[in-house]
């Protein structure tokens, strides 16, 4: 019998989670900007307190923890951002922030990786963000540990080392827009459905990586997520 494609689709984007023998079906990926302040501050911008903003990262993108995987073709400036992810498990639209948190299924550690010279010409330019952020390989993601299992995240400290030296340390208290908050404003404006991602921004001490560096990045009581980053192809 014939397929109906032309050519073999692409596989489904997927993550393990914790304790679970099944997958996590990845849908999109939303990625919070400037979540913290200090980071927000080394960039030479401010926090827009008037609302949160966003970008999204193709799921074809995705790397999964322990992967190796070559430097970023076109850039020779490709920085580490290290995040938490919230995993949504349940539809919501126009959801309110109290309601939030019964559809947040679970959390994991991830990487954002960033071609920051394409990021500030599109900036200089007064274009979109895609070649910075949306690129084979610029989103890596840890499992997924299920929110029963995370009572609560304050006071969670998230951290990123290359090569064993710390280089980002922070607490998820420092999140200038919080979870419950960003579902609740990210829904009056799409369908949330399970599977989608929600990378809440990055915390001060994002930098440079080289070929042959080895990142490692935790937030307390969630599996790690690491990355190997090859020779550029």
């Amino acid at each position: 019998m014939a397929s109906e494609y032309l050519f073999p689709p692409q596989p489904q984007a997927t993550l393990a989670v914790v304790g679970e023998d099944r997958l996590f079906p990845v849908a999109r990926i939303f990625c919070v900007g400037r979540n913290y302040v200090e980071h927000a501050k080394e960039m030479g911008n401010e926090v827009d307190r008037e609302a949160p903003f966003y970008f999204l990262k193709p799921t074809i993108g995705m790397a999964h923890s322990g992967a190796a995987v070559p430097y970023a073709p076109g850039t020779r400036d490709l920085h580490h951002e290290m995040e938490l992810v919230v995993a949504i498990g349940e539809p919501a639209f126009r959801i309110g922030t109290e309601a939030a948190q019964s559809v947040v299924y679970g959390y994991a550690c991830g990487l954002d990786m960033t071609r920051r010279d394409l990021q500030q010409e599109g900036k200089d330019k007064r274009r979109p963000w895609d070649f910075g952020k949306a690129f084979e390989n610029g989103a890596v993601l840890g499992p997924i540990t299920p929110a029963g299992s995370v009572p609560s995240l304050d006071g969670r400290r998230i951290v990123l080392k290359v090569n064993g030296e710390i280089r980002q340390d922070a607490h998820l208290d420092d999140l200038v827009w919080k979870i419950d908050e960003l579902i609740s404003h990210l829904s009056r404006y799409y369908h949330l459905m399970p599977g989608d991602l929600i990378f809440t921004g990055t915390p001060a001490g994002v930098g440079p990586v080289v070929a042959g560096d080895v990142l490692e990045g935790t937030i307390d009581g969630l599996e790690p997520v690491k990355l190997t980053i090859g020779p550029a192809e």
